[in-house]
């Protein structure tokens, strides 16, 4: 029987379907629905997503495996199972899993701000523009603005912390269980509506038929970030919620299920954006500016464009959520079981510590906007600590960590369920992370911070 959601006693996911959904909702995110169609369409569609689907598996499914064994091995946070793991100073990738998720929930809220604003204005008939300079002009008052940014994100970690008050089962296993489902059938729509549309071939010729030809050192690295980043890998995410796992779920079909939806995920909404950026003209490579500007022309100039454009940002609103419950419960489950607070508490701590972090990033393309941290803004400062540095340490040090730490047996008892279950990928997980995932990891965090390209 499962252990209730009560202080003092560890929480477990009562189903094999909140497993899956919750740690497929970790990974799914921002990352699946915007950044990996800009980041196709800038390094050649086709042969970018094999590239991308190649190092999902030889990097990403070791990697989540390695987060794995740590979290239902240890039942504890991230810096727990370090330091049950090992004793050295490995801890200290706890602290930094704890700074990243910190960070990325205080500029990735502003970001799911923004697209509450662009929901409540689709639903309103707001964003029905003439041209895409005026897309562009009214999403640049916006996001400077004093108020407006920062008022939607307190609302949005408003509802985060709602979520996760209620604890792990009733809470985030409960809506993951609602969200996810929900989110799949909002993709599957709107891919039978793009597939109606004008360049619905030339879009899917793009993204499916590559040309190996644009396979460059660039391409392959670009793809090899996406795939990392696009899992929550190095947060300590994963790790965390398998502390919830039951001692019979299989970690190892659990880690190829999570990254196989997640590239599904990445794959639909190519799928969705490549046919309508084909019908109207626009170029593949438009860039981060894809969700503000250019699919909302794209979605008010079909039929019913109103219904589509609200129903998209509801869609981005649903992933954006899913993977901030995640990143707040790495800080939520250290601070209960590190700093004994109750679990109310902790999560009040959480959503305030984000909600004044959130703030200044939010001001940052406002009022703050003349602060600059190493020459950056404080969004863009944050974005940059977590994504270029700390992901990819953190990353990295858990592959190395259980590739050549953790003990052998431990290991193999994780992947086996003490032995009950086969695993036969045993020895090319742990060659995976032993050799290959350092390796790509270092190329991914040696390109972000400019030193090769």
């Amino acid at each position: 029987m499962n252990k209730p959601d009560k202080q003092g006693q560890r929480a477990r996911f009562n189903t094999k379907i909140g497993v899956i959904a919750t740690t497929v909702g970790s990974a799914v995110g921002l990352g699946n629905i915007w950044r990996f169609p800009y980041e196709a369409g800038s390094n050649g569609g086709g042969a970018f997503m094999l590239c991308y689907i190649m190092f999902i598996f030889i990097i990403g499914v070791p990697v989540i495996c390695a987060e794995f064994i740590m979290g239902r091995g240890t039942r504890s946070n991230i810096l727990g199972a370090y330091r049950k793991l090992s004793r050295g100073k490995w801890y200290i990738a706890g602290f930094m899993g704890i700074a990243a998720s910190v960070a990325i929930l205080s500029f990735y809220s502003v970001v799911a701000g923004w697209i509450c604003e662009y929901f409540v204005q689709s639903v309103r008939g707001e964003l029905m523009l003439a041209s895409s300079s005026e897309y562009h002009e009214a999403f640049d008052q916006f996001s400077t603005g004093n108020w407006r940014p920062v008022v939607w994100t307190l609302i949005f970690l408003s509802l985060n912390f709602l979520i996760l008050v209620r604890g792990v089962t009733k809470g985030i296993e409960r809506m993951s269980n609602i969200l996810m489902p929900l989110l799949f059938i909002l993709l599957m729509i709107f891919c039978v509506n793009s597939l109606t549309l004008s360049g619905a071939s030339e879009g899917l010729a793009f993204l499916f038929n590559p040309d190996f030809s644009k396979i460059t050192p660039r391409v392959l690295l670009s793809a090899m970030g996406q795939a990392f980043f696009s899992l929550s890998l190095g947060l300590g995410c994963m790790t965390t919620y398998a502390s919830y796992f039951g001692n019979k779920t299989r970690l190892g079909r659990t880690a190829i299920t999570t990254a196989s939806l997640d590239t599904l995920v990445a794959v639909l909404a190519g799928v969705i954006i490549f046919p309508a950026v084909f019908s109207f003209g626009i170029s593949p490579q438009a860039g981060p500016t894809l969700v503000f500007e250019v699919l909302p022309a794209i979605f008010n100039s079909l039929p019913g464009g109103v219904v589509w454009s609200s129903l998209f940002f509801f869609l981005l609103i649903l992933a954006s959520l899913t993977s901030t419950i995640s990143m707040s419960e790495i800080s939520i489950a250290f601070m209960t079981e590190e700093l004994k607070m109750k679990r109310r508490t902790a999560t009040i701590v959480n959503t305030l510590i984000a909600m004044a972090l959130g703030s200044l990033c939010a001001l940052s393309f406002g009022a703050l906007s003349g602060f600059t941290i190493f020459g950056m803004t404080i969004f863009n400062f944050f974005d940059y600590l977590a994504s270029n540095i700390l992901l990819p340490i953190g990353g990295m040090i858990a592959s190395v960590f259980v590739g050549w730490v953790v003990d052998r047996r431990f290991i193999r008892n994780q992947l086996t369920a003490n032995g009950s279950i086969k695993f036969r990928a045993y020895s090319l997980i742990l060659f995976c992370l032993r050799y290959v995932a350092p390796a790509g990891i270092a190329l991914v965090f040696l390109n972000s911070i400019g030193i090769i390209s």
